[in-house]
C-alpha cells in the first residue's frame, strides 16, 4: 500500500528509525506547542526547529517543499486576512504556526512507510473491536483520509497553473471542472486499486 497512498522517501536518518507511535505523539505534541505558546520569537525558534529536522531527516529540499507548496496561497491568504484584521506580528505568526503544522505532519509522511503508519494506528484502534469495528479497516480508513488531503492539495495545484497556462485564472469554473474530474479519476484508480487487494467489500 506505500507506493499507493505515501510519499515516503527512503532512508537511514534518526527521524526514520524512529517508531511510528512516537513520531505521531512528537507531531501531536509539536502542535500543541505551537498552539499554545506565545512568545513573540517562538514563531522563529519553532521554525528553525522544524528546518533541522528536515535537514537531519535527509528528504531533500524537493520532498520538502513538495510538502508545503499547496498550501502557499492559502498561508498568503492567511497572512493578508489577518494583517487586515488584526496586525503584522499576529499575521506572521498564525501563518508560522500553520505552514510549521503542516511542516511537521509532513515529515512524518515522508519518514514513515504508510504500512508501519497503518500498522501503529490498527494498534491504537484495537479497542473498536469492542463494539465491532474492523482496526485494520478503520486504520487504513485514517490513512486514505489524511493521504487524500495532499492528493487533492497537489491536484488543485497542477489546475491553477494549467489554468494560468490557458490565461483564465480568475474563472472558478475552468478550475473547478477539471479539479473535480482530477479528484474523481483519482477516486476511481484508487477504488481499483484497492480491489485488486481485497479490500473492496
Amino acid at each position: 500500500m506505500n507506493g499507493l497512498t505515501g510519499a515516503y522517501v527512503p532512508g537511514h536518518s534518526l527521524l526514520h528509525r524512529l517508531p511510528a507511535g512516537a513520531k505521531l505523539l512528537g507531531l501531536a505534541a509539536s502542535c500543541t506547542a505551537l498552539l499554545l505558546l506565545r512568545s513573540p520569537v517562538a514563531p522563529a525558534v519553532a521554525a528553525a526547529l522544524v528546518a533541522l529536522l528536515f535537514v537531519v531527516s535527509g528528504v531533500g529540499a524537493a520532498a520538502a517543499w513538495a510538502q508545503l507548496r499547496p498550501i502557499r496561497w492559502f498561508a498568503a491568504g492567511l497572512f493578508a486576512m489577518q494583517v487586515l484584521f488584526a496586525d503584522l506580528p499576529t499575521a506572521v505568526s498564525a501563518t508560522t504556526r500553520v505552514v510549521l503544522t503542516v511542516a511537521l505532519a509532513g515529515l512524518v509522511t515522508l519518514t514513515t512507510r504508510t504500512s508501519v503508519m497503518m500498522a501503529c494506528l490498527e494498534r491504537c484502534l484495537s479497542p473498536a473491536r469492542w463494539v465491532g469495528l474492523d482496526p485494520f479497516r478503520l486504520s487504513l480508513l485514517l490513512s486514505l483520509t489524511i493521504r487524500s488531503v495532499a492528493v487533492i492539495a497537489g491536484l488543485a495545484v497542477r489546475v491553477r497553473e494549467a489554468q494560468r497556462a490557458r490565461g483564465v485564472e480568475w474563472s472558478m469554473r475552468a478550475f473547478a471542472v477539471p479539479l473535480v474530474v482530477s479528484a474523481l479519476r483519482h477516486a476511481d484508480a484508487l477504488g481499483e486499486a484497492l480491489s485488486a487487494r481485497g479490500l473492496d467489500d
